[in-house]
């Protein structure tokens, strides 16, 4: 695209749609958890698995509407076409594959925040037909940090000082996960379980699957609802990453919020479905890193500073190629068994 500061999708002027997109997910979410309400159990691999491919149908299924909307409004705005170049079909298709670009990008590092889920729930040991009840409410933060970092993110990555800075933060993140240097999350040390054991009155055992429960005719928060605040912490500090990575492969407000959305809110699912095989991909994180390091230098380098803009179909074959390789790897090379 010629110009990244024209978008196809403005917010000023579509910011319906974003709400509704918004509402509409938030109460697909609810619905889930009401049904879920009645029976609290373990999820299996199967019934992860089938909800996984679900939500990834539904995101099929709008990236070809996206797709189709988009070459139509174009068709009826031949303004946008000549700031950004090319045609009404080139233009839809380079939205529909960075959607397809982000969303895989998005969904590929979410897999490795479910390294850091796992060290929370051991730590606080809930049990597993619990653990969907955190994760259901922490996709509510989820969406809406996301909304607001991307609402940010949609003003100031216009700004190529801000572009560049952010490329490079990628490329040093990429650099650190590469270097094994990332921080881990250990609750034992962590300073906001301080100041939540100081503040609030937490109790020493859980209740079921509520967040607050009565002891001795008084309100105390159980260490469920300690867990959701670790996991919505994670959360936080994984759209670091993960907002400006998206941004690296599209200008495109509408993409950026639409697949990132998409890439999280299966998150549940992919939790259940991973937790079991998650240590067979110990190469995932090499690939995660190239990835990083990537997008920042296409950011950074290649697409500001040298103006050679990649194309997206490009950038999609090396995303897809370094993850499907890191985990290819995993699989043909599994990790050693300890020694005795």
């Amino acid at each position: 695209m010629m110009n990244p500061s024209v978008h196809i999708f403005p917010f000023s002027e579509f910011w319906p749609a974003y709400l509704f997109f918004l509402i509409a997910v938030a109460f697909l979410l609810w619905l889930s958890l009401r049904l879920n309400a009645a029976r609290v159990h373990e999820v299996s691999i199967r019934e992860a698995t089938i909800t996984a491919l679900s939500w990834f149908g539904i995101a099929l299924v709008f990236n070809a509407l996206l797709y189709l909307f988009t070459w139509w409004r174009l068709e009826y705005n031949p303004e946008i076409v000549t700031a950004l170049g090319g045609t009404p079909n080139s233009l839809a298709r380079s939205t529909a594959l960075e959607f397809l670009s982000g969303y895989l990008v998005e969904k590929s590092l979410a897999v490795d925040n479910l390294f850091v889920f796992l060290v929370i729930f051991r730590f606080f040991s809930v049990a597993p037909q619990y653990q969907q009840r955190v994760l259901f409410y922490g996709l509510f933060g989820a969406l809406l940090f996301r909304a607001i970092f991307i609402a940010m993110g949609a003003v100031v990555m216009d700004i190529p000082l801000v572009v560049i800075f952010f490329g490079l933060f990628l490329m040093y993140q990429g650099v650190q996960v590469l270097k094994g240097d990332e921080p881990e999350m250990d609750p034992e040390k962590n300073k906001i379980l301080r100041f939540l054991n100081r503040y609030l009155p937490v109790s020493s055992t859980m209740a079921g699957e509520k967040f607050f429960a009565r002891e001795a005719g008084k309100w105390m928060v159980t260490p469920l609802f300690v867990t959701l605040v670790f996991v919505e912490i994670t959360d936080i500090m994984f759209a670091f990453d993960s907002v400006p990575a998206i941004f690296g492969l599209t200008k495109e407000p509408m993409v950026v919020f639409t697949s990132n959305i998409f890439a999280v809110i299966d998150l549940r699912a992919l939790y259940f479905l991973l937790a079991a095989f998650i240590s067979r991909f110990h190469y995932l994180n090499y690939g995660l890193s190239f990835v990083l390091v990537f997008i920042g230098a296409k950011m950074a380098i290649l697409d500001e500073l040298l103006h050679l803009n990649i194309p997206t179909e490009l950038s999609l074959l090396v995303v897809l190629g370094l993850i499907v390789g890191a985990i290819v790897l995993s699989l043909a090379k599994p990790p050693k068994e300890p020694s005795a």
